[in-house]
């Protein structure tokens, strides 16, 4: 019972010295460049924060930073070096209620008749432990997927597998297959990116 404990406790030490030692996308700088809407190009570093709708902007060799609200941007582009790979974020009008936009900034991670975008947040999620009863908490990160149509309107995705195929229409065998053939899961980001573009990808002549 004793050993038990001491795992238990060893466990929830390293999971929350991971926690504490992670670094997001969000904290770091990254390369990049950001549109303004009077139509300027900033070539920089950028830090970006999608939870409170800003980003900071800092000139190379500088040391001045200005901060940027969607209002004044129309995209930036970062190269993350966490994931190895350029990605793209537009100023773009949502409101779930009213017909009323207001801009926020969302990464693009595919477009075409269906365009998917994401904007990610950190949260805390609960999970039982295989070592002894009860449950820990631990930081993670967390992933809102949207889905713009061919008229620009936004709408967010529950994340379930109904809705999606609802979504799919008469492609929805094909892209059902699709996904049971290659054992992808909405749930992971990667897979669900591949899920729309092969979407698209029906639509291409």
């Amino acid at each position: 019972m004793h050993r038990i404990r001491v795992r238990a406790v060893v466990i929830l030490i390293l999971f929350s010295s991971k926690a504490l030692a992670q670094e997001w996308p969000f904290e770091l700088w990254h390369d990049g460049k950001v549109i303004l809407t009077s139509g300027d190009t900033l070539r920089g570093v950028i830090k970006y924060d999608l939870q409170q709708d800003l980003i900071q902007f800092g000139y190379k060799n500088e040391s001045r930073v200005e901060a940027f609200a969607p209002r004044k941007v129309l995209m930036f582009e970062i190269f993350d070096a966490t994931a190895k790979k350029y990605r793209n974020f537009y100023s773009l009008p949502y409101s779930p209620s009213s017909s009323y936009g207001v801009l926020s900034f969302f990464e693009l991670l595919t477009e075409g008749k269906l365009t998917l975008l994401c904007r990610e947040s950190l949260e805390y999620r609960t999970y039982s432990s295989p070592y002894y009863y009860g449950s820990y908490s631990r930081l993670v990160m967390v992933y809102r997927y949207f889905f713009m149509d061919e008229k620009g309107r936004i709408s967010e995705f529950s994340g379930k597998r109904p809705e999606l195929m609802n979504l799919m229409g008469r492609q929805a065998p094909d892209v059902d297959k699709y996904i049971r053939a290659n054992r992808l899961r909405i749930e992971n980001k990667d897979d669900f990116i591949k899920i729309i573009a092969y979407y698209n990808s029906l639509f291409v002549n």
